[in-house]
């Protein structure tokens, strides 16, 4: 009886240690997600090849060389991916207005033009005005639940606001103006859309971030 009690204790133990490797084996806290790390010198976003139960998104986090941080990405295919942070190299983006008249609004669209998946991080860093150095304001309610990642060809879209539209304002004409991707994307001319351009007022303009599609109550502002 006493050897049988014996080798009872030592199997229960060996389960248990295998047991324990299996767990380390899927990543150390059973959930099976593995984080992808950022490559020397770029800034990614991880997107995970496991999704929790109930869940559509699982959310992971980069830092790059700069310091910026891209946090996780909506996971849509097999296998654990990273995508980098896009640069201008990466997409095209261009302006077009938005409702009107009167046109208070216009739409940045970024398309991806690199053949390859990219992350679009926060908003675009606008500066319209040579008077005016400081970039556009964003608006908080704007940011998107999870991460922008384009695939190839895929656009993303920022909503900007110009002015209130009315005819007393201290507006100013601005033909073309600077957009910088945040993370480290650079920064690229836009041509302002209309022939005369479009009217800005500093003290009311804004910015949404980028986002899949325009969304009704986040993006009315």
């Amino acid at each position: 009886m006493r050897t049988f009690r014996s080798r009872t204790t030592v199997l229960a133990a060996a389960g248990a240690a295998v047991f324990a490797l299996s767990l380390t084996a899927c990543g150390g806290d059973g959930s099976g997600v593995r984080s992808a790390g950022a490559a020397s010198g770029d800034t990614t976003v991880t997107v995970s090849s496991s999704k929790s139960a109930g869940s559509s998104d699982v959310v992971g986090a980069a830092k790059g060389s700069d310091g910026s941080v891209a946090r996780g990405a909506k996971s849509g295919g097999a296998g654990a991916s990273a995508a980098p942070v896009c640069t201008t190299k990466d997409v095209s983006v261009s302006a077009a207005r938005h409702g009107g008249p009167p046109y208070t609004h216009i739409v940045l669209t970024a398309k991806n033009t690199s053949g390859r998946s990219c992350a679009m991080t926060g908003f675009p860093e606008i500066q319209f005005l040579e008077s005016h150095r400081e970039n556009v304001p964003p608006v908080a309610k704007s940011r998107p639940a999870a991460p922008v990642v384009l695939k190839a060809g895929a656009p993303a879209y920022a909503l900007v606001k110009l002015s209130d539209g009315g005819a007393h304002e201290d507006n100013e004409v601005v033909t073309d103006f600077s957009v910088t991707l945040q993370g480290g994307g650079g920064m690229t001319a836009v041509a302002a859309p209309g022939k005369g351009g479009i009217a800005v007022d500093p003290a009311k303009w804004a910015t949404g971030y980028w986002t899949y599609e325009l969304r009704n109550g986040a993006d009315d502002f």
